[in-house]
């Protein structure tokens, strides 16, 4: 399995456990190309180097963590994800798993899916990257009934990467879209940006929008302590 980076020890930095420690894998290869993507490096350009699952296992075991996040790149496109997924989970621990929701997910083994689909926002602009993958971002980036499948089979949260107050209006289609019942509290805001004046420039709409319809402000907790570095 191609990892972009060693498995690390660090506390998580978005959503619902922020602040638990946890040890990361991050699979490297993606389906998708946003534009604002954090992780290029496991995305526009993967790289790396391979993993046999029993190394992967191994290295999670060094550390005292009983949480560990499946991420990416798109880890759901992975060779080997669901094995690893199984082992991980056979080890005992509280797996997250952090995935776009464009690939189904199978029966993985997965006690939080944290499901981050992509908005407009997210398409490459012509001459950011080439055409077909323009095309293929568009076409791939938005699937309701595979997100349905998630939700319908795991804890999950829907965390959405926000540039403007106008995506809004596209987050409450999608919600409408995939025709269940989302607590408000599920919908997670996360502004758009690597570093603290990007995400305070946003903040402060981002806290009404949550204030007003329920949603759950995001933060990005790992900027504010390491900046935007790799491994953290």
């Amino acid at each position: 399995m191609l990892l972009s980076d060693k498995p690390f020890y660090t506390v998580q930095g978005e959503g619902e456990l922020t602040g638990v420690p946890s040890v990361f894998v991050r699979t490297s290869g993606c389906n998708l190309r946003c534009r604002w993507c954090d992780t290029p490096y496991a995305s526009w350009k993967p790289e790396g180097k391979d993993w046999t699952i029993d190394e992967i296992v191994s290295e999670v075991l060094l550390h005292p963590a009983r949480h560990c996040v499946i991420t990416g790149g798109e880890p759901m496109i992975a060779k080997g994800i669901h094995e690893l997924a199984e082992r991980l989970s056979g080890e005992g621990y509280h797996l997250t798993i952090e995935t776009a929701g464009t690939v189904p997910p199978d029966g993985i083994p997965c006690d939080l899916a944290s499901l981050s689909p992509k908005l407009g926002n997210s398409t490459p602009l012509p001459g950011e990257i080439e055409e077909v993958w323009i095309k293929r971002h568009e076409d791939r980036r938005l699937q309701p009934e595979i997100i349905r499948q998630w939700i319908g089979s795991y804890p999950f949260q829907l965390k959405f990467v926000v540039s403007e107050a106008p995506q809004l209006a596209e987050i409450q289609q999608l919600l409408l879209s995939l025709d269940r019942s989302i607590p408000a509290c599920k919908v997670l805001l996360m502004a758009e940006g690597v570093t603290k004046e990007a995400l305070g420039s946003r903040r402060d709409w981002l806290l009404d929008a949550c204030k007003e319809h329920g949603y759950r402000f995001c933060h990005r907790l790992h900027i504010d302590l390491f900046g935007n570095t790799r491994a953290t």
